[in-house]
């Protein structure tokens, strides 16, 4: 049984990850916003993790936002998304040398790339606060790895599960199918990678259990578009999304190139692939929100079909013909 520390332990992935550390059968120590320790702070992680003597940490913790753009929101990004990797390498180096760290990085760290298909090699190009912080991150885990640290990144692609806050592009789709509404969306044009997090979270975890540390894209390898998440969606709610999806140029939406990863170093080194494809994981977010899974529920108007390949129209559909 190994003792595991999650920090960011109360979002989409570490609500995951603790769960699926809880069914292998270790020990987790959750370090979410206020409790345990303030991991902005370096005599706080050195106390913690001397205190818990780690096998794993994962640092799952971050400030995203697109209204980043000011002097506290570079700080406060730095302090979570970057800074925290120095203090645990630092404290895994004093109190457990052993312990093996894993930090999360996002595909925001290539920005514009040059390359349609990214991997381990793409050069770090990123072009918002959260991407620039994130890279920071991602190069001092380059540098602990020289030290001497196991320390592995995993660089993360879009991934979603009913655990997304409403905010969400995927969440909000797949509310407006469940209840049958209108949704207004960005550009219908912009291109995503999208993968399902449970399957994600199986990558942290399967980072740690190799051999060798290193850096690891965590993708599908596969591009779809707002457009096509939101038809799938609808679709699979029995109903025509070109009736309730509306499109307002206006509103925030990923421009620049599309990015999209190439996960084939992670399948070489621990097999993993994804078990969850496009339709599949929009299948699941839609009917956790049909039976009102998801963080504030959601209306309870269909069900699988008896071969499972689709899901029952809404009753409400009636008010919108």
């Amino acid at each position: 049984m190994a003792t595991c520390l999650v920090v960011g332990a109360h979002g989409q992935d570490g609500t995951l990850l603790r769960e699926l550390l809880a069914r292998r059968g270790d020990a987790v120590v959750a370090v979410g916003r206020g409790e345990v320790a303030d991991v902005t702070r370096r005599d706080e992680v050195l106390r913690l993790v001397e205190a818990v003597r780690p096998d794993e940490v994962y640092l799952l913790a971050a400030v995203q936002g697109p209204a980043q753009d000011g002097p506290a929101d570079a700080r406060a990004s730095y302090e979570v998304n970057t800074l925290p990797v120095v203090y645990f390498a630092e404290a895994l180096l004093a109190h457990a040398p052993a312990g093996r760290l894993f930090y999360a990085a996002s595909s925001h760290v290539f920005g514009e790339p040059e390359t349609a298909v990214q991997d381990e090699s793409t050069p770090l190009r990123p072009t918002s606060l959260y991407g620039i912080t994130k890279a920071a991150g991602l190069l001092h885990c380059r540098a602990y790895r020289e030290r001497g640290v196991f320390v592995s990144a995993g660089i993360l692609y879009n991934h979603e599960s009913p655990l997304r806050r409403p905010g969400f592009v995927s969440r909000k789709i797949v509310r407006a199918a469940a209840r049958a509404e209108e949704v207004t969306l960005g550009s219908l044009s912009a291109t995503v990678d999208w993968g399902y997090a449970p399957d994600y979270v199986a990558a942290m975890a399967a980072v740690l259990q190799a051999d060798g540390p290193g850096d690891f894209v965590v993708a599908t390898g596969e591009p779809h578009t707002v457009e096509e998440f939101a038809a799938t969606a609808f679709g699979l709610a029995g109903l025509d999304w070109r009736r309730y999806v509306r499109q307002d140029p206006a509103l925030p939406h990923r421009g620049g190139k599309p990015l999209v990863g190439d996960a084939g170093r992670l399948r070489a080194v621990t097999g993993w692939r994804p078990t969850v494809d496009f339709t599949g994981m929009i299948r699941r977010l839609l009917q956790a929100e049909l039976d009102g899974a998801g963080p504030g529920g959601g209306a309870r108007c269909g069900s699988p079909s008896a071969d499972g390949t689709a899901l029952r129209r809404p009753e409400s559909e009636k008010d919108h013909l």
